[in-house]
């Protein structure tokens, strides 16, 4: 005898999928078993479903959902160090270079918006767009805290790894590709990000 696939577990996973993404089922009988699952219509089970486009760019942007409630970044802008707290310890810190005078990276208190392995770059001046490169201008990583709707400010690697430690940058917080590749495993979006000038 054959067995069904939709038999067991996959029925009640098929069943629960089905649900989270909308679908209803009519002329189901309320039950007072939580293992039981209603018949599902043979139609349904055999229905061509459209394929889900694929994204463009596929990859480009990481958004995680291990949020990481404990820890916090604080970026002192005169010692040119940022430090990764969690539970109110500090458990990494990184030499990096920020805004120069004219350019200076804002102060307040952030959080981390964006995330993305393995950024393109497009120059705010003329627009030309430099695809993802770790000797690019934003390294491997890009970790953003800051935007005016138009322009972003946030944590990047670099290729000019001996202007750490300067103020040298347009606002960003430039790090070593290895450093920024650590921080971004450390981190997740909505990290608070507190920016201070000491």
């Amino acid at each position: 005898m054959k067995s069904n696939p939709f038999d067991g577990f996959f029925r009640k996973k098929l069943f629960f999928s089905l649900i989270t993404l909308g679908f209803c089922l009519t002329n189901v009988s309320p039950s007072n078993s939580s293992d039981s699952v209603p018949d599902l219509n043979q139609d349904l089970l055999q229905m061509d479903l459209p394929a889900i486009p694929k994204l463009k760019n596929e990859g480009a942007y990481l958004y995680y959902a291990d949020e990481k409630p404990n820890v916090k970044l604080v970026l002192q802008l005169a010692s040119k160090r940022v430090q990764v707290y969690e539970d109110d310890q500090v458990i990494a810190t990184f030499p990096v270079a920020v805004g120069k005078k004219g350019w200076e990276t804002p102060q307040g208190e952030f959080k981390i918006i964006q995330m993305i392995e393995n950024p393109s770059w497009q120059n705010p001046w003329t627009g030309k767009v430099i695809p993802p490169n770790p000797n690019g201008p934003l390294g491997e990583r890009w970790i953003g805290f800051w935007s005016d709707g138009k322009n972003f400010i946030g944590f990047h690697g670099t290729p000019g790894e001996n202007l750490i430690g300067q103020a040298v940058s347009h606002g960003c917080v430039r790090m070593k590709n290895k450093d920024v590749k650590q921080l971004f495993s450390l981190v997740s979006l909505g990290i608070p990000v507190t920016v201070v000038n000491k």
